[in-house]
């Protein structure tokens, strides 16, 4: 590779995008870059190997092998000795299950693969920030994709510049002030190798298609599309924090703390809430209010159509009743209260709820 050309508009952008907001990357922070070797992770890399100086980061990369192409291993050693041209350090990990037909299932069970070694990566090294290279076009996509599919708030803002992983570390996305287009505009100026992979192309993944065949209409149309969807996106983001944090203030004047023990009942898991406050507000509040307090209490999101089955068994007049949740607790509500107890003989899950949104975004990039 030649060497790193003068700065340009992409690198002034990313300086001032990190000025105003010096939490996404704080200056002194090691930080995990997961790179495929594809456009957007290439130049996420080196915008970053760039700003290096004014940032003070330690930057390590880590790329995931699954094994779904023959080529992959050898593309792994190319990008590892790319990688080792520069200074940087780069963990390569292989998948265990080995080559397999790639379809939507091992899509998703490859993107949890990923996010998992990422945290244990990250764990290791003391990372507080794992970055991918998603862009503004893929925020465009995905809020046109969780809007065909009717998703709600939460899912209409997701791939959010930055989100918990686990504990302290954060997964962040710096580069969704730029399209792909511009990505692939840079990588061509600083005249770097890329490592392209066809499943990307392929007409059999939704996402593909919206890429390929939507959003040049969208473009074609409306000219800057993507950032105007993404600038949306980033409205509808304020929008769900702030009814979140309405609906926690609600959740305390609902809340009514564990009662005694009954002979033979289980113990109660936290605060239950109040059965007839519940029940007296609109049906849309109701579904708000036991989404964030099952996610919370019991790291159990329901979808749509379960908390509205769940909403209409609560009204007083139609009894007590209980309901079997995943993940081993078990909801039960009399006229007082709706409250959580663990399954008989199965303790509660000691680790606590999952981080929010720990499943919602598309592979990285």
């Amino acid at each position: 590779m030649e060497a790193i050309l003068p700065w340009g508009p992409l690198q002034h952008r990313l300086h001032r995008r990190l000025l105003k907001d010096p939490q996404l990357l704080p200056r002194g922070r090691r930080l995990l870059l997961a790179v495929s070797g594809g456009q957007d992770s290439m130049a996420l890399t080196t915008l970053l190997l760039e700003l290096q100086r004014l940032h003070d980061w330690d930057l390590h990369l880590w790329h995931g092998n699954h094994g779904w192409r023959k080529e992959a291993a050898d593309q792994a050693g190319e990008l590892t000795a790319w990688a080792a041209s520069l200074g940087l350090p780069m963990r390569v990990e292989n998948a265990a299950t080995g080559p397999a037909s790639r379809d939507i299932s091992t899509e998703e069970a490859g993107r949890r693969w990923r996010y998992e070694r990422l945290n244990r990566q990250a764990l290791s090294l003391g990372c507080t920030r794992v970055v991918t290279g998603h862009t503004g076009s893929d925020r465009a996509e995905t809020l046109l994709f969780n809007l065909a599919r009717g998703c709600g708030l939460r899912g209409l803002s997701s791939l959010r510049a930055s989100r918990p992983l686990s504990g302290s570390i954060a997964l962040v996305r710096p580069l969704l002030g730029f399209s792909r287009a511009e990505t692939a505009s840079y990588c061509e100026q600083q005249q770097l190798p890329l490592w392209l992979d066809p499943g990307n192309d392929d007409p059999r993944f939704s996402r593909n298609r919206l890429r390929q065949e939507v959003m040049p209409v969208l473009e074609e149309l409306h000219p800057g599309a993507w950032r105007r969807l993404g600038a949306l996106a980033e409205r509808l983001e304020g929008t769900q924090e702030l009814t979140e944090e309405l609906a926690r203030l609600a959740l305390v004047a609902l809340q009514t703390p564990a009662g005694p023990l009954t002979a033979g009942e289980p113990p109660q898991q936290g605060p239950g809430l109040q059965r007839q406050w519940l029940s007296e507000l609109s049906a849309r509040s109701q579904e708000l209010l036991l989404d964030l307090w099952l996610e919370r209490s019991a790291g159990v999101r329901l979808g749509a159509r379960s908390l509205e089955s769940l909403r209409r068994r609560l009204p007083l007049s139609q009894g007590p009743g209980s309901l079997t949740l995943p993940g081993g607790s078990r909801l039960v509500w009399d006229r007082q209260s709706v409250r959580l107890q663990p399954e008989p003989n199965e303790p509660a899950d000691p680790s606590g709820p999952p981080e929010p949104g720990a499943v919602s975004s598309p592979s990285n990039r």
